[in-house]
């Protein structure tokens, strides 16, 4: 069993997440004037919402919460914080999935108090029901047991991250060096999903960069930090 457990996210997938998301959307009678995507997470399902959903205004809120390898280690903020006059509008607030649900909910109250919207819904792809703060007005998927979604957006800095986990965890335990394969099969055990060469060579290159790991031969060692 995975250490982590981890859904690897097809592009076919959002699309058809996001097409029965905004069927939701009409089948309420809820027309939103204003799209808002929290950074970075709902970019891509917000573009897509207005696509299905035709409409043509588009804002982005960037909310801080998610630290690296599926680990919270900040409190959900806005990150640059400025105003928009909103009033009289009908807003549809947009995030990728809902997990705690405190960048919504920061999102969420940061727009009604400084942005003063006439109405405000929210909606997700997935709605991780144990652990959500808040419940989306709008999902597709409740999800009952708590998964991390590995989506195409988020697939190469996701892999660094684990990676980076797998490295720093074995450091610990006295293992210093890996072969290309071992990583590659490590990361398979750790979480359950194969991201595929290309991404893989991408998230090693970072870490050689960023110091973490060196090149010896056909070897990574970690560096003592």
């Amino acid at each position: 069993m995975p250490k982590v457990n981890t859904k690897l996210v097809l592009w076919d997938e959002i699309v058809g997440w996001c097409w029965r998301l905004a069927d939701k959307v009409r089948m309420e009678g809820f027309k939103p004037d204003v799209v808002v995507a929290i950074a970075r997470g709902g970019y891509v399902p917000a573009r897509l919402l207005c696509d299905f959903l035709d409409i043509h205004d588009l804002i982005s809120l960037q909310i801080l919460h998610w630290g690296k390898a599926a680990e919270i280690t900040a409190v959900a903020h806005v990150k640059y914080p400025f105003v928009v006059d909103l009033s009289g509008k009908k807003v549809l607030l947009v995030d990728d999935i809902i997990d705690t649900g405190d960048s919504v909910i920061i999102a969420r109250d940061y727009i009604l108090s400084k942005w003063k919207p006439a109405e405000l819904k929210t909606a997700a792809m997935q709605w991780i029901s144990p652990v959500a703060k808040i419940k989306p007005d709008f999902y597709v998927e409740e999800v009952k047991e708590w998964v991390w979604y590995q989506y195409p957006w988020t697939r190469a800095e996701d892999t660094t991250n684990f990676f980076e986990k797998i490295v720093k965890e074995s450091a610990k335990e006295g293992k210093l060096e890996w072969t290309y394969e071992e990583l590659v099969k490590e990361f398979r055990n750790w979480y359950g999903i194969d991201v595929g060469e290309t991404y893989y060579r991408i998230a090693l290159t970072r870490l050689l960069e960023n110091g973490l790991i060196e090149r010896r031969g056909e070897r990574y060692v970690v560096r003592r930090q």
